[in-house]
């Protein structure tokens, strides 16, 4: 485990992406199949099953630190992570347990954090609490993230798969895609990675090619001609795959949702063996896209009942050929992809997949003006490719661009922050905001990025002088801040006291022109939510 510990430090402590890279890579280079295997799934995001819970721990540290309740209380407020607070108040020295420090990463997960679901709370409480004691600071700290499922690490997959791919001395596009879907941390796994091609399971997506925001004007491109315009789709990205004689369909985020659209898997099912489409799953189809928030209630519901699918149909809108006759497409240009996907679209038994449109406007200035319909339509903007791209890995700059329209926005006023994780875990930087319902301010959005680094020590230290409540980690402030917040969408929400919910909301200022007075009002917003859905 010192050595993860060693790992981790190195990612935490660094923002130069050679360092990590190098970091990581020198990792991997020493560690066993099995213990960088565990690391390299902790490292893309993935997260082991919760051995106990954060009340538990808060528990046992109270009655194992012998010390006031309320000062304990006060070190959590102001660590503002549970894990750190332990390591902070009972953590070891590492002398009274050399060897705990010398048990590996994968003996830790696979032989004493997670076979602890299986044992009673006192045995839980026995162990757990005799590594507080026994291990030093840095890996006391690990082992609690471990516990709860939380340890996120400051680094982002494109990075690990460029360290893996040096370490192993294999083309990094053939490790992104063996990490897809379900890979499970095991030495077999990690040797499989010396041979990316072999052991993928028949139902494995492709790694996503994603666009770049496009910032100013489309003009910058170049010849119009050049570039296949679409509406940029607003749902979730996904990608068909049928092999074998079976089809799946996967999310972005590498979760198998064939069972939530079995309308879009029926349509599937007449698609030829070979085949991955990558597309967009979306309320309604291709020809009258619902809002997102249609999905969303489709999404949420845990019984697909027959009332729910005709009221919430779903379809798939296919914009790219991935996999044909079981050769990768993927080298060849768009141009001839699109070709292809068209004559495979185009198939009368497959109702719920469509083909995403090619925008017929000739001119930049036209295609602007067909873009301010968007909203009218559901979508986001326009997506701009090069018709001679090939379908690459994760975000790359200059083959495929999101020309997305302008966001909603609002003021609102603080009305709660909450601390941060991982290097923000000490300062405030999660916060919740409100709008006026009559003479009251009601919460309606929380936001944790926009701020500059300069504002955000500026507000915590602000934060701190001016709270009113407590509430655990959470402080209530003097309603005095107002901030214009951006979003994506507004839908109704009987889990909010609002009555409303704002989609992917975050800062776009600190309004220090304007008083709280002068904050947006709930029915403001409800105006929005009205004409969004045609009211």
């Amino acid at each position: 485990m010192h050595r993860f510990a060693a790992l981790f430090e190195a990612l935490d402590t660094t923002t130069s992406t050679a360092a990590k890279v190098e970091a990581m890579s020198a990792y991997f280079a020493r560690a066993t199949p099995s213990d960088a295997a565990w690391a390299t799934y902790i490292l893309i995001g993935r997260r082991a099953k919760r051995s106990v819970g954060p009340a538990l721990l808060r528990k046992w540290l109270l009655e194992e630190s012998q010390l006031p309740a309320w000062l304990v209380e006060e070190t959590y407020a102001s660590v503002g992570d549970l894990a750190e607070t332990i390591a902070l108040l009972v953590a070891g020295d590492g002398s009274a347990g050399s060897d705990e420090a010398d048990v590996s990463l994968s003996e830790w997960l696979t032989q004493r954090i997670l076979p602890l679901t299986r044992e009673s709370e006192g045995e839980r409480r026995a162990k757990i609490v005799s590594w507080w004691h026994r291990l030093p600071y840095a890996q006391c700290f690990l082992v609690n993230k471990l516990l709860t499922g939380s340890l996120r690490v400051g680094v982002s997959r494109s990075l690990v798969t460029r360290a893996l791919a040096a370490s192993l001395d294999q083309p990094r596009a053939q490790i992104e895609r063996a990490l897809m879907g379900a890979w499970e941390p095991s030495a077999a796994a990690w040797e499989s990675l010396r041979s990316p091609d072999t052991g993928l399971d028949s139902a494995q997506p492709y790694p996503f090619f994603l666009a770049s925001p496009l910032d100013g004007s489309p003009e910058q491109l170049g010849d119009r001609g050049r570039w296949l315009a679409e509406w940029k789709w607003d749902g979730i990205r996904g990608q068909i795959v049928c092999r074998a004689g079976q089809a799946a369909l996967w999310s972005r985020g590498e979760e198998i949702i064939t069972e939530r659209f079995p309308d879009i898997m029926a349509s599937a099912a007449a698609l030829p063996p070979g085949t991955v489409l990558d597309g967009e799953v979306v309320a309604g189809s291709a020809e009258r896209v619902l809002p997102f928030a249609k999905l969303q209630q489709r999404i949420g519901r845990k019984k697909l009942t027959p009332v729910l699918l005709a009221a919430i149909p779903a379809g798939f809108i296919a914009y790219d050929l991935l996999e044909w006759e079981g050769d990768d497409w993927r080298s060849r240009p768009l141009r001839e992809r699109r070709a292809q996907l068209e004559r495979v679209v185009r198939h009368p038994g497959m109702p719920a997949i469509g083909i995403s449109s090619a925008l017929s406007e000739a001119s930049w200035k036209d295609l602007g003006a067909a873009r301010q319909q968007a909203r009218a339509r559901s979508v986001e903007g326009l997506m701009l490719k090069d018709w001679q791209s090939t379908y690459g890995t994760g975000r790359q700059r200059g083959a495929w661009w999101k020309w997305k329209i302008d966001p909603y926005v609002f003021d609102g006023v603080l009305l709660y922050a909450a601390p941060g994780h991982g290097r923000r875990s000490n300062l405030y930087t999660d916060y919740t905001f409100g709008v006026w319902l009559n003479d009251a301010l009601v919460p309606v959005a929380k936001a944790y990025s926009g701020l500059t680094d300069e504002e955000i020590r500026r507000l915590d230290a602000w934060i701190r002088k001016n709270t009113k409540e407590k509430f655990g980690t959470v402080r209530s402030v003097e309603p005095v801040h107002v901030f214009e917040l951006a979003y994506e969408g507004i839908a109704k929400s009987s889990r909010h006291k609002s009555g409303i919910a704002l989609r992917f909301p975050r800062i776009a200022r600190w309004r220090t022109d304007k008083p709280p007075a002068e904050a947006d009002t709930l029915e403001n917003l409800q105006r929005v939510l009205a004409v969004q859905d045609g009211g």
